[in-house]
C-alpha cells in the first residue's frame, strides 16, 4: 500500500486519519491531508474520481519526470519540485514530489525520494497555531521541507571540493581525480538547472493570485524563494572552486614538470663539460703536445672538475640544482 498517512484536521488539530476506501465528508473548517509515496495508478486514479483531479496532472504525477513547475487547473492547484540526495558514490540522486491541492484537501505524491514526509507532519501538528492556515500553509511546508534538503547535498560537495582542493595543492591530481571534478561539475551544473524553475515556482506562489492561495500565506513562499536563492549562490560558488582547482592543479603541474627540466639541463650542461674535453682528447691528432707533458692528465682532470664545481655553483645560485 503506497498510503503513508490521510488524516483530517481541524483548526490546526488532527481529528481523525482516514484510509483511501473511507467515505470523505469534510466540515467547512476541515481540510484532508493525503501522503502516498509510488503510488499505483490505480490509487492516483480513485482519488482522481473521488477529489475531480485534472487527468493531465495525474499523468504526470504518475510519470514522474517532470521539471518543477505550479499549474492551474480551474479551482486547483498543482505543484511539482524535484528532491536531491547526494549518494556516497557522489552522484546526486533526484527524485520528485507533486502536490495536488484544492477546496480542503491537499495530496503529496513522492517518488524517489528518500525523506519521508513523517517528520514534518509531526512537527506541523505540534504547532496548530501554523497549521490552522490551512492547506496553502501545509505545501509551503512541503516546498520548505524539500528546499532544505538540498543543504545537506550541497553541503557533502562541498566538502568534497575542499578535499580535493588540499590535495591539489600537495600532490598532481591523478587521472581517476580529474575525471571525479569533471563529473562533480557536471551534476553542479545539473543541479542549478534545476533550481531555476524551482525559484520560478516559489516567485509565482509568491506573486501570484492561485486558488487555495491565501495573500497573508504568499509571504512564507518568499523564505522558500530565498533558500533556493541560497542554494544557487552556493552551487556558482562550487562550480567557480572546482574550476580553479583544475587549473591550479594544472599550473602546480606545469611548475613541477618545468623545475624538473631545469634540472635536467642544468646536469646536462655539467656533463657537457668533461664530455667535450674528452671528445678532443679522443680525436687522436699526432701533434698534441700537452700529451708530453708529464702533467697533463693531472691538469685536465683539474680542468675538468673546476669547469664543473663553478657550473655547478651557478645553477644552484639561480635556482636551477
Amino acid at each position: 500500500m503506497s498510503l503513508v498517512a490521510a488524516a483530517v484536521y481541524r483548526q490546526g488539530q488532527r481529528v481523525r486519519t482516514l484510509t483511501l476506501d473511507d467515505d470523505i465528508a469534510l466540515g467547512d473548517d476541515e481540510f484532508v491531508w493525503i501522503g502516498l509515496v509510488e503510488p499505483t495508478e490505480g490509487e492516483l486514479r480513485t482519488l482522481q474520481a473521488r477529489f475531480r483531479l485534472h487527468p493531465l496532472a495525474v499523468e504526470d504525477a504518475l510519470k514522474a519526470h517532470q521539471l518543477p513547475k505550479a499549474e492551474v487547473f480551474g479551482d486547483q492547484l498543482f505543484v511539482v519540485l524535484r528532491t536531491a540526495h547526494f549518494q556516497p558514490g557522489g552522484l546526486i540522486d533526484y527524485g520528485e514530489t507533486a502536490v495536488f491541492m484544492g477546496q480542503g484537501f491537499i495530496i503529496t505524491v513522492r517518488h524517489g525520494s528518500t525523506r519521508a514526509h513523517t517528520q514534518l507532519r509531526e512537527q506541523l501538528e505540534a504547532a496548530p497555531s501554523l497549521l490552522r492556515h490551512g492547506i496553502d500553509y501545509v505545501l509551503h511546508a512541503v516546498l520548505d521541507f524539500i528546499v532544505d534538503g538540498y543543504l545537506p547535498v550541497v553541503e557533502a560537495i562541498e566538502a568534497e571540493v575542499d578535499e580535493m582542493e588540499r590535495r591539489a595543492l600537495d600532490a598532481f591530481l591523478g587521472r581517476a581525480e580529474v575525471t571525479r571534478i569533471f563529473a562533480l561539475r557536471r551534476e553542479v551544473r545539473r543541479f542549478q538547472r534545476l533550481l531555476d524553475p524551482t525559484n520560478e515556482v516559489c516567485a509565482r506562489l509568491e506573486h501570484l493570485e492561485l486558488p487555495c492561495v491565501d495573500a497573508e500565506v504568499r509571504p512564507y513562499f518568499r523564505d522558500v524563494g530565498d533558500h533556493v536563492r541560497r542554494v544557487e549562490a552556493m552551487l556558482e560558488a562550487l562550480s567557480e572552486v572546482l574550476a580553479s582547482v583544475f587549473e591550479a592543479s594544472l599550473l602546480l603541474e606545469q611548475q613541477r614538470q618545468g623545475a624538473i627540466t631545469r634540472r635536467l639541463a642544468a646536469w646536462a650542461a655539467i656533463l657537457a663539460v668533461p664530455t667535450a674535453i674528452a671528445g678532443v682528447y679522443g680525436m687522436n691528432f699526432e701533434i698534441m703536445p700537452e700529451l708530453e707533458w708529464r702533467y697533463g692528465y693531472f691538469a685536465v682532470l683539474a680542468l675538468i672538475g673546476a669547469v664543473c664545481l663553478y657550473l655547478y655553483a651557478r645553477f644552484k645560485r639561480s635556482g636551477w640544482l
